[in-house]
């Protein structure tokens, strides 16, 4: 389905609920950041709701981390909950940037990507954005996002986003701890195993018919590299509608492990012996106009011969002129960089990027064009991102490639995890950064950032990251005891 296709998709089903954005009014993300529902046009939806067992409905923003926050309003307080009736305190909330003093922010729905929770149809789950005193909050990262789409819309473009969901299926032990609940499921490499999926089938099956049943297309779903581990991967859609489909599904998958018993994670790197949880970021951007994907051509007509337009190059130049600063949004916590790492502890190499580069159908660079072209695919994004702000960043990185016409140089084809110091420089292929510290110093110093987000939103991401990286060091873990108690 391309993204002109996705569009009357959601579209449709606001008509299918009998709703339609107000004249003159966009659906969200697309072409504007705001969408005005009349009175009536509510009390159809809100008919239409009840008729199908709804009760309750969660106007749900993220907060910095991408972590939903919401009040739960009863079906008949649907027409004020449009108009924003829901304050909060955004003091109590991370990364909204108030002050105890401040006036409250509100939430305004996007009707448009309602979900009937599929194991509650009671409960309807709507996206939503935060406004202050009338207008969207800049300091929202959902309103960030749309306000970079409406950038690209400027220059005639939408961009695409497909995400590969990769998480672990733990049991969490009465110490805290985690451990693969499935005893076969042992091998040194466990990637699409049968068996391993097929212990874990009543789990995956629930994921599965409800990915399927929200309409999303799951394509493919398949036991990963790590034990205990498995990816769900289904289409592209408009950024706006991907970033929303991931926080939903985090929130989806945890509900249906509860149910097993067990615990659902996305946390990048659970185990320093197994293969971490990435979250790819495939990217193309499309014509506004007509929908056709700016970045495909046919591989004989690209002289680099990966099939990707100079459009596409371009973009990519964009993302690794920024490369370093983009980790700390794709890469957000300290656990994330103990898997953007070669090997570490494990046996074999870890999969994850470590340097900031890119080539054709190579996993071992930050930026891979998969076969075919068409697309670019960054790798170092893991399970904590914040969709929302990741992809305003990279859009961002991305545009401003294109007006520069940056060129990324030629691709890197061999295994960069085993070429020497000498030769990486001489290609100038940096690294990327090796600590949550690192990246967020780069992402405080990268100029991009606070043209895109803005100085308030880039401020409050410092300083929640810079806390997390101090009070990380001020712990003291297990394997510090273990060490030192009995050394010295």
């Amino acid at each position: 389905m391309n993204s002109t296709e996705e569009i009357a998709v959601l579209e449709k089903k606001l008509s299918d609920l009998g709703v339609q954005p107000s004249p003159g009014q966009p659906v969200p993300g697309i072409k504007g950041t705001t969408v005005s529902y009349s009175a009536d046009e509510v009390a159809r939806l809100q008919k239409e709701l009840s008729d199908k067992g709804v009760k309750y409905c969660i106007g749900a923003y993220v907060d910095i981390h991408g972590v939903p926050k919401a009040k739960v309003v009863p079906i008949h307080h649907l027409g004020h909950m449009a108009k924003g009736s829901e304050r909060y305190t955004g003091y109590a909330l991370d990364g909204l940037g108030q002050a105890p003093n401040d006036d409250e922010i509100t939430s305004v729905p996007d009707f448009s990507r309602l979900i009937q929770l599929p194991w509650e149809p009671k409960i309807a789950w709507i996206p939503a954005d935060n406004h202050f005193q009338g207008k969207p909050y800049a300091l929202n990262t959902r309103v960030a996002l749309q306000n970079q789409l409406a950038k690209a819309a400027e220059m005639g473009f939408g961009l695409n986003l497909g995400i590969e969901c990769e998480i672990f299926l733990l049991r969490q032990n009465e110490d805290g701890s985690l451990t693969v609940p499935d005893a076969e499921d042992k091998l040194t490499k466990s990637c699409y195993d049968v068996r391993g999926f097929t212990n874990s089938f009543s789990w995956l099956d629930k994921m599965a018919s409800a990915i399927n049943g929200l309409g999303w297309d799951l394509y493919s779903f398949d036991h990963e590299d790590a034990n205990g581990q498995f990816e769900f991967d289904f289409n592209y859609a408009d950024a706006l509608t991907t970033c929303d489909r991931l926080t939903f599904f985090r929130f989806m998958a945890k509900h249906y492990a509860k149910e097993e018993g067990l615990l659902a994670t996305m946390m990048p790197k659970p185990f320093a012996d197994k293969t971490g949880n990435g979250a790819h970021f495939n990217m193309s951007l499309y014509d506004l106009d007509g929908g056709s994907n700016l970045f495909a051509c046919d591989p004989k007509d690209d002289p680099r011969g990966i099939g990707l337009t100079p459009l596409g190059y371009s973009f990519i130049a964009g993302i690794l002129k920024h490369g370093r600063a983009l980790c700390a949004v794709f890469a957000p916590t300290v656990n994330s960089y103990k898997r953007l790492v070669r090997r570490g502890a494990m046996s074999y190499f870890s999969w994850a990027p470590v340097f900031n580069s890119y080539g054709s159908n190579n996993r071992t660079n930050s930026v891979r064009v998969p076969a075919g072209g068409g697309r670019c695919e960054s790798r170092n994004a893991d399970g904590a991102v914040n969709p929302y702000l990741a992809a305003t960043l990279v859009l961002a990185a991305g545009l401003e490639g294109i007006r520069e016409q940056l060129d990324p140089g030629n691709p890197n084809e061999d295994n960069l995890y085993a070429i020497s110091d000498d030769e990486r420089r001489a290609r100038g292929i940096e690294f990327l950064p090796q600590t949550l510290q690192e990246a967020v110093a780069d992402f405080a110093a990268d100029p991009l950032v606070a043209s895109a987000l803005g100085k308030e939103l880039r401020d409050e991401f410092i300083r929640y990251k810079t806390e997390e990286w101090e009070t990380y060091h001020l712990s003291v873990s297990k394997w510090e005891v273990e060490r030192y108690s009995y050394m010295f």
